[in-house]
């Protein structure tokens, strides 16, 4: 297969390709989707993550909520979240994104949330009140949850995905090769079974991987394989940035033809939806993978 052009790891410490340039936030949408989230004492992963295209998404009035707190018990080497030992979670948090949500007048919400690996749940009855909530002050509102890892906790899983979202999603990041280094506390296996288990209950399946950290194409379409083999039917691709200096490198830079190519591989394997490009992240065009048929 044709391999497209890539920028490598030496070319990388010296700049970023044109096609990484973004926007920065501004507009009267973005500083009311700031004022909504400050106010009300939420995060988001638009800015715990660093994610490139918060002013494009909040601009439009949307955003990605982040429950259970902003510290994570895991300590994966491409995520800017901080890394530690949570607080005790909010018992009204649930209710708070929920008034956001219908303030902002959002069509389509994202809520995701650190690793809670502490509690017995893993945090599954905020996840289940959060969107049962949303759903009684904002029922035409749909909704993608973007949950962890459970860490097998089977229980935990249903009861998360049971109050009424649209599309659940939980992301592998990478390829099975790479899970020691990206994904040091997560296991691959046990991913994909969250996937299996999560559309054997009947729900509309969503994924995402990281590019340009050492994975080959092969890995990928190997990825790609087992992710539809486990029921997967929503995936994006998106192009790995590092964060702050002390996280994981980028291995290279993936040209946009490249990114093309996977949709169009992606979709030849199996999957029925493909979401590609360098600045695309799990929440990147969400509100689309809503009409994606069961």
């Amino acid at each position: 297969m044709i391999e497209l052009p890539t920028i490598s790891a030496a070319e990388t410490k010296k700049r970023k390709p044109d096609w990484l340039r973004v926007k920065l936030p501004v507009g009267p949408e973005y500083a009311k989707v700031r004022r909504l989230v400050d106010e009300h004492k939420l995060h988001t992963i638009c800015e715990s993550g660093n994610c490139p295209n918060m002013g494009e998404c909040w601009g439009e009035g949307t955003a990605t909520f982040m429950i259970l707190g902003n510290v994570c018990t895991r300590s994966c080497t491409f995520c800017a979240v901080a890394t530690g030992k949570p607080p005790e979670y909010d018992v009204e948090e649930p209710a708070r994104v929920a008034e956001a949500i219908k303030l902002m007048g959002v069509k389509h919400a994202v809520i995701t949330s650190v690793n809670r690996d502490e509690l017995k749940d893993r945090g599954a009855e905020v996840w289940y009140q959060t969107v049962v909530q949303t759903k009684a002050l904002s029922p035409s509102t749909t909704i993608e949850t973007l949950i962890p890892d459970t860490k097998g906790n089977w229980d935990a899983l249903y009861r998360m995905i049971d109050g009424g979202q649209e599309v659940v999603s939980h992301n592998m990041e990478t390829v099975g090769r790479l899970y020691r280094i990206v994904r040091p506390q997560a296991k691959y296996e046990r991913s994909l079974e969250q996937i299996k288990r999560t559309r054997a209950a009947g729900k509309r399946t969503k994924s995402g991987i990281m590019l340009g950290v050492g994975e080959t194409s092969e890995e990928l379409y190997k990825a790609m394989d087992d992710l539809v083999e486990n029921g997967l039917m929503i995936l994006t691709l998106g192009q790995y940035l590092q964060p702050t200096k002390m996280h994981l490198e980028v291995a290279e830079f993936i040209h946009p033809d490249t990114f093309a190519m996977y949709k169009e591989e992606g979709l030849k394997r199996g999957l029925k939806y493909v979401e590609a490009g360098p600045l695309v992240r799990s929440s990147y065009h969400a509100e689309r993978h809503v009409n994606v048929p069961m």
